[in-house]
C-alpha cells in the first residue's frame, strides 16, 4: 500500500509522541492506536500501517543477538551487555544463542549493525584474498 506524504507526517508525530526519555512507551503507543481506531482520520490505515513500521523499526534498533560457538559464562555476558550499553544505551533487549556454525568467536547484532569476529568470518576472508 502506497502512503501519501500527509500520512507518513500524522504517523511520525504520533510516533514522536510515543516517545518518552529516548525510549518507546509500549502503554503509549497502544493508547495513540486506540485513539486512531476511535477516531478514524481520512487514511487512518496509511497512517496504521506506516506507524506499525516505524515501531517495528525502533524495536528492532533496541534489540541486541549475540551469538557465539559456545555458550558464554555469565561474566562474559555481563561483560558484553555492559559494553553495549555504553556505546547504544540503556533499553536494549539481550539475547544469547550457541551457533556452532561459528566455529569460534563471536557475532553480535544490534538493528542494521553486525560486528562479525568469528572464525567462520575470517575463514570466508581468507578464501575470498586468495
Amino acid at each position: 500500500m502506497k502512503v501519501s506524504k500527509q500520512a507518513k507526517r500524522e504517523s511520525k508525530a504520533l510516533f514522536r509522541s510515543c516517545v518518552a526519555n529516548g525510549m518507546l512507551e509500549e502503554g503509549r503507543v497502544r493508547q495513540a492506536v486506540q485513539r486512531v481506531l476511535e477516531i478514524k482520520p481520512r487514511g487512518y490505515l496509511a497512517i496504521l500501517s506506516h506507524f506499525q513500521r516505524l515501531v517495528k523499526l525502533d524495536l528492532d534498533r533496541r534489540s541486541a543477538r549475540i551469538e557465539s560457538a559456545a555458550p558464554l559464562p555469565s561474566d562474559l555476558q555481563g561483560t558484553v551487555q555492559a559494553g553495549l550499553t555504553r556505546v547504544y544505551g540503556q533499553g536494549l533487549n539481550f539475547s544469547f544463542a550457541q551457533n556452532t556454525a561459528l566455529l569460534g568467536g563471536m557475532r553480535i547484532k544490534v538493528g542494521s549493525d553486525v560486528y562479525d569476529g568469528s572464525v567462520q568470518a575470517r575463514l570466508a576472508a581468507l578464501e575470498e584474498s586468495f
